[in-house]
């Protein structure tokens, strides 16, 4: 399958094969098992894998439609095995004019209770081939204040670069003054 790009008024999408191996989950039940996916970029900033139909385990029941401008008329299904259901977790362009999506299944990927490429757990979206992850070791000198009180201090930083992204420092926990640190409710997940 060859790459293909159309332009919808807000941005290009772009469509093309994957080489991995990845299955999606919902309730410890398999739903697809593909080494055939197809990653589509539907917004610029991550892909989403659609799966061959003829790699799906799970019983899809029609849901409804649902349309698209740059992907076309949707059939709409529920994802289901024996221990659940998912509503509307599945989606088909049969008659797309994307051609590449005419024969796979995009799954929402919340719905979905796990996805693994390869054999490895993948958070919050796909992978994008094109998104380099580098953690380095760095001798550079972190301080971090709030409030005129230092932080954290650190000449010994893993810093994080993401492909288009600001660099992001992770500092050792014995750098840190946790006497001044709090808990937080709030959680972050990534794919990489």
């Amino acid at each position: 399958m060859e790459q293909q790009v159309t332009q919808t008024t807000s941005h290009s999408i772009r469509v093309e094969p994957c080489r991995k191996r990845v299955r999606t989950y919902l309730a410890g039940q398999l739903v697809a098992d593909t080494r055939q996916p197809v990653l589509v970029w539907e917004w610029p900033h991550y892909p989403v894998y659609y799966l061959p139909a003829a790699d799906v385990r799970a019983e899809l029941v029609p849901a409804g439609h649902q349309h698209s401008d740059s992907r076309g008329e949707a059939q709409v299904f529920d994802v289901k095995v024996a221990a659940a259901t998912a509503p509307g977790a599945a989606l088909r362009y049969p008659d797309s004019p994307l051609p590449q999506l005419r024969d796979l299944v995009r799954f929402e990927w919340n719905a979905m209770s796990e996805w693994l490429e390869e054999d490895e757990p993948v958070y919050t979206h796909a992978r994008s081939p094109y998104t380099r992850i580098d953690i380095l070791a760095s001798s550079r000198h972190v301080r971090i204040e709030l409030d005129g009180v230092t932080v954290a201090e650190s000449r010994q930083p893993r810093i994080l670069f993401e492909t288009g992204l600001p660099p992001r420092y992770y500092l050792p926990l014995a750098d840190l003054r946790m006497d001044l640190l709090r808990p937080s409710e709030k959680s972050s997940r990534c794919p990489y």
